[in-house]
């Protein structure tokens, strides 16, 4: 077919679950922004529903959830290419490996007396945690990918060395939602107060999933350098994760416990990042961190670790710092400094923002996806 303004592209968009996780929060943006005068969206879940199944569904996005409950499980599998068959969609537009996976491999298996869609891979991360055996699904599943979409160029850097043909790749960078900034006098008091904060710490923050990659322990150990400049640094690691339990004892072997709060997940973080002086993120791999992008978007300073995702958000000096992967010592003396030099803090705040509402905004990631539907169909 080829796309016009009198044809309604039909899009579903396939994830393993709808988590409050970075990927399911861009799908969710994205399925929320289409412009219904030309895109008709439904989403699929592989394994289960979540916080943006109720966003979708207020927003009158039918949602299919297949219970999927094994890494391989053939009922979910028949349950996935008899929705897509039912559906008939133009485009599936799939997000992450599982879901990449079964996509491709149930529009591979249609009826050839059915429409076959076009399908769209997702990739948001330097997957380099990925064996051998997934990497081959990868390159046996190609036949059936028309574009292979990266949040990054490092993303996309990374597939072509997997072998993945460049004139498949494409970048659209994640979009985050530029906040209005308002009081957060009552919310400073009351998470101090639950916390036993004192009234005049300085608080830096972590959110994210607690996991290895996160490499949280060198928060823990730049904690553990600055406390010897000033013991009223609060450190707060909002997420949950497999890494807690271990953490948790860290944070008592470097002595920084009285300096650390564990928050776990916390539905209202949108309202505590304003209360940030300073953010962290250590990760040594990343496609494109949300949370990151989310303290930029609220003028908060951010130290990030150098790797080439991070330096697309971040301009050294001007938008944030950068320091290595494992450089603890970096990590605390650009934290002492922004946080001994408040216009200092300013202008770095106020620099980030401005290229979140320039660079990263819903409304440009939405146009750069609908672009792409549009290409795969012309």
């Amino acid at each position: 077919m080829i796309a016009n303004q009198s044809t309604v592209i039909k899009v579903s968009l396939l994830i393993p679950t709808l988590d409050q996780s970075g990927a399911e929060k861009q799908l969710s943006l994205l399925a929320t922004s289409l412009p219904r005068e030309e895109f008709e969206v439904q989403v699929i879940a592989l394994t289960r529903g979540g916080p943006y199944e109720t966003l979708l569904r207020q927003h009158n996005i039918p949602v299919t959830i297949l219970n999927k409950r094994f890494k391989f499980d053939p009922l979910a599998y028949r349950a996935l290419k008899k929705t897509i068959e039912q559906q008939q969609p133009d485009i599936l537009h799939t997000w992450l490996f599982a879901a990449n996976s079964y996509g491709r491999m149930a529009v591979r298996r249609m009826s050839k007396t059915l429409k076959t869609p076009k399908v769209i891979v997702s990739e948001r991360c330097v997957d380099s945690w990925k064996s051998n055996w997934q990497h081959n699904v990868d390159r046996r599943l190609l036949p059936q990918t028309s574009l292979l979409v990266g949040n990054s160029q490092s993303v996309v850097d990374f597939y072509q060395q997997q072998g993945v043909p460049e004139s498949i790749l494409r970048v659209v960078p994640n979009g985050i939602p530029i906040p209005e900034v308002t009081s957060t006098e009552s919310i400073r008091k009351e998470l101090f107060q639950q916390q036993d904060i004192p009234d005049d710490a300085r608080l830096m923050a972590f959110v994210g999933r607690l996991a290895r990659q996160k490499r949280i322990e060198d928060l823990l150990w730049t904690l553990q350098l600055l406390r010897q400049m000033n013991e009223k640094i609060i450190l707060l690691l909002i997420g949950e994760g497999p890494e807690r339990a271990k953490l948790e004892q860290l944070a008592h072997k470097y002595t920084v416990t009285p300096n650390v709060r564990f928050l776990g997940h916390r539905p209202d973080v949108k309202q505590l990042f304003p209360l940030f002086d300073l953010f962290l993120l250590a990760s040594d791999f990343e496609g494109q961190s949300n949370s990151l992008m989310e303290a930029m978007s609220y003028g908060i300073p951010v130290i990030a670790s150098d790797i080439p995702p991070n330096r697309e958000l971040v301009m050294h000096g001007e938008t944030g710092f950068l320091t290595s992967v494992g450089d603890c010592t970096g990590y605390a003396q650009y934290a002492e400094r922004i946080l001994a030099d408040p216009q200092l803090a300013t202008d770095l705040g106020t620099a980030a923002r401005k290229k979140m509402q320039q660079d990263f905004s819903i409304a440009k990631m939405t146009a750069g996806y609908a672009a792409l539907y549009r290409e795969v169909l012309a």
